[in-house]
């Protein structure tokens, strides 16, 4: 079973290194790795192209943003299982992969997915927030929960079901796709209780006060938009869930 990986990257050239290295050091032998750049201008290019044959696709020219990217990613993956691994995030070890592989070869999942560990921007050893994703159930994304967009693996068959990122969501888009696969879909999701990866700490959504509510704003669109209502809590919930992954760093 080929696993498609897609990195998207724009001016990237402090951590894309990282990324690459994370993937091709995986156990799992079969991998088509896809990285998307948005015409990158402080060295990322060169640093994808030292790389050679061991990167399957490099595109690298101006687009749409990030999701456009990554459906441009989508659109060239050949693999039946995506993944998606951004230009500053890391598997956190080499089986990752292979975990992923299981958890599809052992179950009728069309979704795999499991923890995530945010780490310091110039240590990926000091974690600083533990994402414990648990697992899904029918009301899971009512009582503010989503699983971390990163830890996300997805068989290639849904997405022709279900179709690609809406780009006319900024920041919104991965939440908003999550809840059309796991709830306008009820597709079949299986948590691998392990972690998957580790992401840099300075989400844009997260940025400040002003970000969190134009986030907010697109996490509502996002219901809007698959014709799904949200409980009166769920919205406000959704942010402070975050709170319990600071507490699971202190134990």
């Amino acid at each position: 079973m080929t696993i498609s990986i897609i990195t998207v990257s724009y001016n990237s050239a402090h951590t894309i290194a990282d990324t690459i290295e994370s993937v091709l050091n995986q156990t799992y032998p079969d991998i088509e790795y896809i990285i998307i750049d948005g015409n990158s201008i402080d060295g990322t290019q060169d640093i994808v192209k030292s790389y050679g044959e061991k990167i399957t696709t490099f595109i690298s020219e101006k687009d749409g943003g990030i999701y456009h990217a990554m459906n441009k990613g989508l659109q060239l993956a050949t693999g039946a299982v995506i993944g998606i691994l951004n230009s500053d995030d890391v598997y956190a070890n080499s089986e990752v992969l292979q975990k992923v592989i299981e958890c599809f070869n052992n179950s009728h999942a069309e979704i795999c997915y499991g923890n995530l560990n945010y780490v310091q921007s110039k240590n990926l050893n000091a974690v600083t927030r533990v994402w414990e994703a648990g697992k899904h159930h029918a009301k899971s994304f009512h009582y503010g929960w989503m699983p971390p967009h990163p830890t996300v693996f997805v068989k290639k068959e849904l997405y022709k079901k279900v179709g690609f990122f809406n780009v006319k969501l900024k920041s919104a888009a991965d939440y908003e796709m999550m809840l059309r696969m796991f709830v306008k879909f009820k597709c079949r999701a299986s948590y691998i209780p392990h972690l998957l990866v580790k992401m840099r700490t300075g989400g844009t959504s997260n940025a400040s006060i002003k970000n969190r509510i134009k986030a907010n704003r697109e996490d509502r669109m996002a219901w809007k938009l698959n014709d799904l209502k949200p409980y009166f809590f769920t919205l406000p919930l959704k942010p402070l869930r975050k709170i319990s992954q600071f507490v699971r760093l202190r134990k």
